[in-house]
This record gives C-alpha cells, structure tokens and sequence, in this order.
C-alpha cells in the first residue's frame, strides 16, 4: 500500500476537496485495512477495498453532526480568506470541487480511477442507472465550469 499511497491520498482529496481530510481519510483507510487484511482473500484487491473504506469514511464523516455545525461571526471582522497556490490546485481541481457531492464522487470513481459503470454503483451502494445519470450530469457541469474558467 506504501506504493499506492499518493494515489490514494489524491483519491481522498478529490472525494473531499480538502488535503488534511484527504489525510484523515487516508490514514482511517489504512488503519481499517490493515485490521481487515487477515480476511482479505486477494491481497491483489487490497487498493480497491482501500477505495471503498475512502469513500464511506467521506460519507460518514459528512454525517457527523460536528461537520454540520457553523460558526456565527455575526459583528465581527471575518478572516480574509487565503487563496491556495497555484501550484496546489488545477482548473480541473476546482471544476470538481463546485459539482454536487454525488457527482464529483461518480466522476472520480470512473474518469480519475477508472472504474466500470458496475463497480463504481458497488462502491457507493447505488444502481447502475444512478451512476450513469450522475455520471452524466457531472461531467456536464464539469465541462462548463472549466469552459467559464477558461473565460477568465
């Protein structure tokens, strides 16, 4: 898996879009992986299962009630927001970042990974039809948002 990890990390960062969660993410990956590899049957399945923990500890982690919470700085100076280099975020990055959750995972489970229709619905627990449609309409509003970052 040490071979794999800056695969994994970037996976991580795409499902999430943000590089400490995408290491949180990863080391829970790593962490479950490791207590499940005495039952793993393929050793060769091991990046694949490490995927799947990826993407239902973004989910749960997008549950828990402490992501929900904001912070009211209603009356006070708010922090001026800093923007990442450019370096550390391409046009693409970005473009993914605005889809709607269930898009961008779709999107990066079959374009950026490369998985089929069949095994991106069995990582995610959803149909095939719904993978396809998300699939769709991601990559719609992906090619206009990098269309309209291409204008400015």
């Amino acid at each position: 898996m040490a071979a794999r990890q800056t695969h994994l990390r970037r996976v991580a960062y795409a499902l999430c879009g943000d590089w400490h969660r995408a290491d949180d993410l990863l080391q829970t990956a790593f962490v479950k992986l490791y207590v499940a590899w005495p039952r793993l049957r393929d050793p060769a399945a091991a990046e694949g299962y490490a995927r799947r923990i990826l993407v239902r500890a973004n989910v749960d982690e997008s549950r828990r009630p402490w992501r929900r919470e904001r912070t009211s700085l209603d009356g006070h100076d708010q922090a001026a927001a800093s923007e990442p280099a450019y370096e550390e975020r391409s046009a693409l990055v970005d473009a993914l970042q605005q889809l709607p959750t269930m898009q961008r995972k779709v999107v990066v489970l079959r374009h950026m990974i490369g998985l089929s229709v069949a095994e991106a619905a069995d990582e995610l627990g959803i149909s095939e039809g719904t993978v396809k449609s998300h699939t769709s309409r991601g990559l719609t509003a992906l090619e206009k948002a990098l269309l309209a970052a291409d204008k400015h």
